[in-house]
């Protein structure tokens, strides 16, 4: 079961001297980059990635309403190529693109939109995501987005609720899909 999040395959029989158990081969593979996925497991997880994608594509023709938007990708990006990082577990994907929002809005409503704004409102989120254990880094975006764009409340965050509830219900479903695939989530909440 070869995917990105897995660490580097390690040979059956390690080299003379080599630490073959525990924390000596966590540290011997430290630094090194992840095994390449498996062809299969690539094209899973991108497909399903674009699926999710299309999909709110598809739902913001339908409303008129752009809901794609670039925190979104990139948190389907980590949902459907590295299910097991605590920055794709369904808490922080929720909760977080919430938390980024609120941020956002907040610093919108304090301070105005601005490019100093946006970096503030980022910084903020990071730090309540990470003090809520709700670990997302593109909630932080979430919150730039917010600020610069200005959003209408009303419209965009349930819109964004329901987004961020799509990707984790699509990382899940297509989790189950292929037999091989990591299975997600790693954790609910």
């Amino acid at each position: 079961m070869s995917t990105a999040l897995h660490p580097p395959s390690v040979p059956d029989s390690p080299a003379p001297g080599s630490p073959t158990t525990g924390p000596a081969r966590r540290r011997a593979l430290a630094g090194r980059a992840p095994a390449r996925p498996t062809a299969p497991a690539a094209i899973h997880s991108i497909s399903a990635a674009t699926a999710v994608l299309l999909s709110l594509v598809a739902i913001g023709a339908a409303l008129h309403e752009p809901i794609l938007i670039p925190p979104l990708a990139a948190s389907a990006a980590l949902v459907h190529s590295a299910p097991a990082l605590p920055l794709a577990q369904p808490r922080g994907v929720v909760i977080g693109h919430m938390l980024g929002a609120a941020v956002g809005y907040g610093v919108l409503a304090a301070a105005g939109s601005s490019a100093w704004g946006a970096a503030v409102a980022a910084g903020v989120t990071l730090a309540l995501v990470t003090a809520a254990r709700t670990p997302h880094s593109p909630a932080c975006a979430t919150a730039v987005v917010v600020v610069l764009q200005a959003p209408t409340a009303a419209r965009f965050v349930p819109l964004l609720f329901g987004s961020t509830v799509l990707i984790v219900l699509t990382g899940y479903a297509a989790s189950r899909v292929r037999r091989k695939a990591p299975r997600y989530p790693a954790y609910w909440w």
